[in-house]
């Protein structure tokens, strides 16, 4: 009802021009599980396929579970975890609920109650496990935190933590800065010579599969096949690592046999499988596309880390220099009709200036005896590449929104 204090949690955060979306439906997740004090029953999570294993953790952790204390979702995980982990967590987690409980209570709304944990406790908890080789830090700090972190929820993983003590930087080590690079740029080369392109737009993102130089003389299919599965390894990949969600849709290379076809789609799905957040590849269509979604909690990399070009505007397109020639000669040309402005400096980018100077020498000329306009020159590395500026002589008075319609 209206003027109601309700408790919420932020399930997504804010995108672009849209704003952040919340449920009443609150969720606590650990290292195991995913407790849910509006809840009332115990669910497993869905990559955990085997029926008796399923049927066991549930039987374990519902019996830990306290009555009337809410729900809980068993995490990937908790495969082997033993009664003890499984009720160190529900303590904790409740422990938790009772804490943001009593804080609401307490505020006034809109505020803050809770606060997601730290992001070294979030990545430990949600993806360092076992099939984690080693985990290497480089600060003595987060070293000490993951430490503390782990005596309490899986001391044996701590041996796979090693501080770094190099002097060389750590990311230059493990060549993880070349790596990041490598996630902003839309094209992605696959390792028999074929590539794909990702470009993301408004509406979803565009993944195109190419060739590359060789297409095999002999056996075309064989080869498209090859790149095409190949291509559904790396789109899996790449969608991870750049974090992209919503829809998205692959042109794959056209392929004549539905046996093929399928054996790429399956390939995508079995990569998409390892995926946290939730993903769904649908079959390929007339067109030949496969059309796909992926959950989307944060804005993409692309959107986090970077912003529209100054120049371009977003689109990634500038005007050429030829067009910008033509754009200054109509400019000039109203100007040289309307005589308010007798003398004018125009101010060009340095390419559009050799683009005049070699390809059009005589233009400006050819304006200065149509219109008596005396017209002077001057290229500046400042200003955008299709852009000009028209400046009154001798005032320096810029004139260029009188003349200049596109």
């Amino acid at each position: 009802s209206k003027g109601e204090m309700v408790l919420v949690q932020v399930t997504k955060e804010p995108i672009g021009t849209k704003g952040c979306r919340v449920t009443r439906q609150v969720s606590l997740p650990g290292r195991f599980l995913v407790y849910m004090p509006f809840a009332s029953r115990v669910g497993i999570s869905r990559k955990i396929a085997d029926r008796e294993q399923r049927a066991k953790l549930r039987e374990m952790v519902s019996k830990l579970l306290p009555k009337n204390a809410g729900g809980v979702i068993v995490r990937t995980v908790a495969e082997g975890v033993t009664e003890a982990h499984f009720r160190r967590e529900i303590d904790s987690l409740n422990k938790l609920w009772k804490k943001i409980k009593r804080k609401q209570s307490f505020v006034r709304a809109p505020s803050l109650v809770q606060r997601e944990t730290s992001l070294t406790r979030g990545i430990l908890r949600d993806l360092f496990s076992d099939k984690v080789d080693a985990l290497h830090v480089d600060t003595k700090e987060v070293f000490n935190e993951i430490g503390q972190y782990l005596k309490q929820v899986d001391p044996e993983l701590m041996s796979r933590v090693h501080l770094y003590k190099s002097r060389d930087p750590l990311f230059d080590k493990y060549d993880i800065e070349m790596e990041i690079r490598e996630l902003f740029k839309p094209r992605c080369e696959l390792p028999t010579g074929g590539s794909i392109i990702i470009q993301p737009t408004e509406a979803l993102v565009s993944i195109d599969v190419n060739t590359g130089r060789y297409t095999g003389k002999k056996d075309p299919e064989k080869t498209i096949l090859r790149t095409n599965i190949e291509a559904a390894r790396e789109i899996a990949r790449q969608i991870r690592l750049r974090d992209i969600g919503g829809i998205i849709v692959c042109d794959f290379i056209d392929m004549e046999s539905k046996a093929n076809r399928d054996r790429v789609l399956n390939e995508l799905r079995s990569n998409l499988g390892r995926d946290r957040a939730r993903t769904k590849a649908f079959a390929v269509s007339e067109l030949g596309l496969i059309e796909m979604t992926r959950q989307r909690v944060r804005p993409s990399l692309w959107h986090s880390h970077t912003t529209s070009c100054p120049t371009c505007g977003g689109n990634g397109r500038v005007f050429r220099p030829e067009i910008v020639t033509r754009r200054l000669e109509r400019a000039l040309r109203r100007a040289g009709n309307e005589q308010r402005e007798p003398k004018l400096a125009v101010r060009i980018h340095p390419e559009v200036a050799l683009y005049l100077a070699e390809e059009e020498p005589k233009l400006l000329k050819g304006i200065m005896r149509d219109t008596g306009l005396d017209i002077e020159l001057r290229d500046d590395p400042m200003i955008k590449l299709d852009e000009f500026r028209l400046m009154s002589r001798p005032a320096g008075r810029d004139v260029t929104e009188l003349y200049a319609v596109a």
